[in-house]
């Protein structure tokens, strides 16, 4: 009894053996690869500066000094809001807000700003590859045509091109509330 014991467990331990992988430890070891330092990740953090040049550009945006906002644009940049409507051109873009601040706008604060650049290596979808600026801030305004007041939170999302000039601008706002505030 105790030879067929022993032939079965011989048995079983040869059968595991040949059936399981042939590879020594060591080679098995070696062809488990981590996560490739070469892959590419779809997006990753950008360098800070590019968050810096945008919130400086809202800033003086905020001021009333259209022409340091613009300072950043590339020449061929695009202005998209949400609603689909657009400006292209940095002229087009300084004109626009010139007038805007000029005549449309008493006063404008931003507060509460967040901006977090990334850097698109893998679209996704639709977005450009490279340096985004991803921004959030509540921002206040006072109408000069009506004296009213509305804040409301805008989320911008800017491109940069490869001079490091901002060539796309993406603004979600909420017209009903400016257009309300604009009323008398």
């Amino acid at each position: 009894m105790k030879n067929q014991l022993l032939w079965a467990v011989c048995s079983i331990f040869l059968v595991l053996t040949a059936c399981g992988d042939s590879k020594p430890a060591e080679e098995a070891a070696q062809t488990v690869t981590p996560d490739s330092t070469d892959a590419v990740a779809p997006a990753e953090f950008a360098d800070a500066k590019y968050a810096e040049i945008v919130k400086n550009g809202l800033n003086s945006l905020s001021a009333g000094d259209v022409s340091g906002w613009m300072a950043a644009f590339a020449d061929n940049a695009v202005y998209v809001w949400n609603s689909g409507d657009s400006l292209a051109g940095k002229a087009a873009i300084s004109e626009w807000w010139t007038k805007r601040r000029t005549d449309v706008i008493d006063s404008l604060t931003n507060k509460n700003q967040i901006f977090l650049p990334i850097k698109v290596n893998k679209p996704q979808s639709v977005e450009a590859p490279g340096i985004w600026v991803l921004g959030w801030w509540e921002a206040t305004a006072k109408y000069k045509t009506s004296g009213k007041k509305m804040t409301q939170w805008i989320h911008s999302d800017t491109h940069f091109n490869a001079d490091g000039k901002i060539d796309r601008v993406i603004q979600y706002i909420d017209m009903a509330v400016v257009n309300k505030a604009m009323t008398k």
